[in-house]
């Protein structure tokens, strides 16, 4: 048995040219977004090693896009994977755990987009693999 639990596992990347993140989010092309989407069952790891976040199958979807925090910058490639990841209902809540903020700020748990889905605007997904 499966339990549904949806979260989107986002990990920004960015261009080698700019120095900061701020330079990234602010010039085109200047990040990816790799999305992973997660599904709750019983699952271990131990140590965490980032392929663990990568499905077998890499067929994936990519438009551009922006980021879904703020600053909401339009210079994100999206590569969103096809196949989701089975994690456990633990690892689900320590996800919805994580933080925005420092620790020196104020708490903003990493919960929800700041951003509803938006049109296509002329935008087109492309896809890896064929439907």
């Amino acid at each position: 048995h499966t339990t549904k639990l949806c979260l989107c596992c986002s990990l920004c990347l960015e261009c080698p040219s700019p120095s900061t993140f701020g330079e990234a989010a602010s010039a085109p092309d200047g990040l990816a977004v790799v999305g992973v989407f997660l599904e709750g069952t019983k699952a271990q790891f131990s140590c965490f090693n980032p392929k663990c976040l990568l499905p077998a199958s890499r067929h994936y979807w990519t438009y551009p896009g922006s980021l879904t925090t703020p600053p909401l910058s339009e210079s994100v490639t999206w590569i969103v994977l096809r196949e989701p990841i089975c994690i456990s209902e633990r690892q689900m809540g320590k996800f919805r755990s994580l933080l925005f903020t420092s620790e020196d700020d104020e708490r903003i748990h990493m919960v929800n987009n700041f951003r509803p889905p938006q049109p296509l605007k002329g935008r087109v997904v492309k896809a890896s693999f064929r439907a």
